[in-house]
Parts: structure tokens; C-alpha cells; sequence
């Protein structure tokens, strides 16, 4: 069984005919719209297939009808759940630059100048700006290091290593 990647969350219904009101990552709106299957995480942590009939945007959510789902009762069980779909779905539509948190957590990470090792990465978050990994150091410091090219221009994920252009002040 593969690995699953939350796109969305059921936030409530959407008139009478069972479409649901979704949310999703504010950059996701056409990865989202080509999705026709989703997954919902079941009790027994199963996930379960669901097919989507149509999917529009709409004000800051999407609208979505899955089959099967016809009116308010048929959806109220499911709200407040998140959709899933498999991360190879994900992959095939990253590009170049792009990676999945889960693949950059636990990278070791050097100096691009010296290829001293400085650290691994603990987690990734964002500042509105742009991402930033959070870098464990050697000396149990955490340092929050911009995402950038100009600053991290190597990502190995087959190597498990990023290489960063420690500037002055940057780790330590």
C-alpha cells in the first residue's frame, strides 16, 4: 500500500444536492481540479476511494461532487474529514524545484563551500514569503534557513544532502 498525502479537507456542504465545500492549498487550485479520485481515511485507517463528478472554484474554496454523494445527509458524515490522494499522484506533478516535506525531513545538510557538514533538516514551514527549513546544527541550535536557490542550490534526495551557501550569521 502506498503513502498518502493530505490536498484538502471537507469544510461543509454546499446547497442541497450533496457537493461539498472544500479547502485546499492556496497554490493547488489546478492540481486539485484534475484530481477525479480522492481518498478519505476511514476509522479502521483504510483509505477509501472516493470519485469526483465535478470540481469548480469557487470564491476561496472548490466545490466538489463525488459520486455516490447525493444530498446534505449523504456529506454531513464526512465533514471536517481530509482528502488523500496517493504521493505518487503528488510526484508526478512536482516540478523541478519542487519536493515533498517528508523527502527534505532528515536530509543531513553542508557547506556548499567547504562540504562540512552543518546539520539535518527537522521540519519546513513557510513566512508568507517563502519556505523555510529548519535546520538542526551540531551544536543543537535551530536555525530557520530561507528556501531559495541562492541560498540552498543543491538538493540531493537520492543522496539524502542538501548543500546551502552558509552565509555570515545564517547557522550558528
Amino acid at each position: 500500500m502506498g503513502k498518502y498525502v493530505s490536498v484538502g479537507k471537507i469544510l461543509n456542504f454546499h446547497g442541497i444536492k450533496g457537493e461539498a465545500r472544500v479547502g485546499y492549498s492556496k497554490s493547488q487550485l489546478d492540481f486539485f481540479l484534475s484530481l477525479d479520485k480522492v481518498y478519505l481515511k476511514g476509522s479502521d485507517n483504510n483509505y477509501l476511494p472516493f470519485r469526483i463528478v465535478s470540481s469548480k472554484p469557487h470564491k476561496n474554496f472548490i466545490i466538489v461532487k463525488f459520486e455516490g454523494i447525493d444530498s446534505i445527509n449523504d456529506l454531513l458524515q464526512y465533514k471536517g474529514a481530509l482528502l488523500f490522494v496517493e504521493d505518487s499522484v503528488i510526484r508526478e506533478n512536482l516540478d523541478e524545484d519542487e519536493f515533498l516535506i517528508d523527502e527534505l525531513v532528515g536530509l543531513s545538510v553542508f557547506d556548499n563551500a567547504d562540504g562540512k557538514k552543518l546539520g539535518f533538516v527537522i521540519g519546513v514551514s513557510n513566512n508568507g514569503a517563502s519556505d523555510l527549513i529548519s535546520v538542526k546544527t551540531s551544536s543543537k541550535k535551530v536555525c530557520l534557513v530561507p528556501f531559495v536557490k541562492a541560498i540552498v542550490p543543491v538538493v540531493d534526495i537520492k543522496n539524502k544532502k542538501i548543500m546551502i551557501n552558509n552565509l555570515e550569521g545564517l547557522l550558528e
